[in-house]
């Protein structure tokens, strides 16, 4: 065996190491007995996962498209970008989760939070990274089944233990079909590889029913509509900052991978064109439903996690055609998505544990009282929704630009109709904070300085992605098509 291949794996061995110290740390670092806390708490998982992101944060200039172990393992430039965003995005959920994680009944299980979570990343690199169905399948159940114990994580609630119940259940449910899809292909095909099995494709039923199959269950990881019936209750029961990581992490790889494999596994020109029109009613589906369910929510995890269907609409929008330029739309749009949906819920965690008030009208009045929380929830909701000069239009109109360029001027069009319609709701939010009064306004208090980075993060993001064009443009550098 040559043992050089393990070299391309770099990433997820760095990541491995990670999770070695830490668990090794959880044996030996006990909480202080005065303060109640350690060191284990957030400084050392933050700063682990930090130097680990640094490391693996670009792509080499010289670094080639490669293969291990027969193929099942891929490595391409742009995977180092996808994981790249996935390592920043998981460091700012660690300092969200701070103050959550200090209350004395996580006190003693925050070890196993550091380390579930960045499994389930593990997990994700394996699916980004696979060129096999049975190395993307290991990567998927890595990425989903710790996502269970997360979302079930304050198991004395009844909402959170629900929650993960609905999840396991759905998510076994969704990968039985996965991998009914994946058996039907491989008996038509003959292999599990993803650059094989397209130039044995023969447009048959076997291998149309196994790609809509494996379409559903990869539609219910990214919570397509009508695969997303799980969402709301599982987003309003899990802890914050796991509904957070369930909304950016975990859609966005789900997403880049679905885009991957359809565009080299099933680019075959029959079923190229049952999996554009699938999308196209898909897409339609997903950004209008959640748009106008979202509209009549008071509870702020159940408006974000319709925010979260809609968005995951436009997302895969980016997929349309498996272009070059889509998936380039595809990286930033998650980028931007990544800043802006995580600095809303930083927000939404620090109010939260301060107060312990979750719905829309318990904002009401918020400006009088926290100014700079709500400004900084306006700043990442009007680029949720799309409002220039904010990082979010710009990611918005790459990806229009990309389906129109596809030639799905009409699908452009309703997103676009539908972007204003968001519009409405995300506004819903702003005019509690600024201009709805509240005889019993959340009262003023400091957010923890862990928080206030994580703010700090998502801000700059929101602001500085929106004013430069060069990470766009750099991201194009490393992307493939068709």
């Amino acid at each position: 065996m040559d043992y050089s291949q393990f070299l391309y794996m770099h990433e997820e061995l760095s990541l491995l190491a990670v999770i070695v110290i830490l668990f090794i740390a959880d044996l030996f670092m006990c909480p202080d007995k005065k303060s109640g806390k350690g060191v284990y708490n957030t400084a050392l998982p933050v700063i682990l996962l930090t130097v680990h992101t640094l490391l693996n944060l670009l792509p080499c200039s010289s670094a080639e498209p490669a293969s291990a172990f027969g193929g099942m393992y891929q490595y391409t430039p742009m995977m180092t970008i996808m994981k790249s965003v996935l390592n920043v995005g998981t460091v700012i959920v660690f300092l969200m989760a701070h103050k959550w994680l200090s209350r004395n009944e996580n006190l003693v299980k925050q070890g196993e939070f550091y380390m579930l979570t960045l499994f389930t990343l593990l997990g994700m690199y394996f699916m980004i990274s696979s060129g096999h169905f049975l190395m993307f399948f290991i990567g998927l159940e890595l990425a989903s089944v710790p996502c269970t114990a997360l979302v079930a994580y304050d198991k004395k609630r009844f909402e959170s233990a629900e929650a993960g119940a609905k999840f396991i259940l759905l998510a076994l449910f969704s990968s039985a079909l996965l991998l009914y899809g994946v058996s039907l292909i491989y008996g038509a095909t003959g292999t599990l590889y993803f650059s094989e099995i397209g130039s044995q494709l023969d447009g048959s039923v076997f291998c149309i029913f196994g790609m809509v199959l494996f379409i559903t269950g990869m539609g219910f990881k990214i919570s397509l509509v009508p695969f997303h019936l799980w969402t709301a209750d599982t987003y309003e029961g899990a802890p914050t900052s796991v509904t957070a990581y369930l909304s950016v992490i975990s859609k966005g790889s789900a997403a880049f991978v679905l885009m991957t494999v359809l565009m080299k596994a099933f680019a075959q020109s029959d079923l190229f064109y049952s999996w554009n029109t699938g999308m196209y009613w898909i897409i339609v589906a997903s950004i209008t439903v959640a748009n106008l369910f979202a509209i009549r929510q008071n509870n702020l995890k159940r408006f974000m996690a319709f925010s979260a269907i809609s968005q995951a609409g436009y997302l895969v929008l980016a997929i349309m055609d498996g272009t070059a330029q889509g998936m380039s739309a595809l990286v930033f749009y998650l980028l931007v998505y990544m800043a802006s949906n995580l600095g809303a819920f930083a927000v939404m965690t620090t109010v939260e544990n301060n107060s312990g008030k979750i719905n829309i009208s318990d904002y009401d009045g918020l400006y009088q009282t926290n100014p700079k929380l709500a400004f900084l929830m306006t700043l990442c909701l009007f680029s949720l929704a799309g409002i220039p000069p904010f990082a979010g239009f710009f990611s918005k109109f790459f990806v229009f630009m990309a389906a129109f360029k596809a030639g799905y001027p009409l699908l452009v069009f309703i997103a676009l109709a539908n972007t204003v319609i968001s519009l409405y709701y995300y506004l819903l939010i702003v005019k509690a904070m600024y201009i709805k009064g509240n005889d019993a306004p959340i009262a003023t208090f400091r957010s923890d300085n862990y928080t206030r980075v994580a703010l700090a993060l998502c801000t700059i993001g929101v602001i500085a992605l929106g004013l430069g064009g060069v990470f766009y443009n750099y991201i194009s550098g490393f992307s493939y098509g068709l």
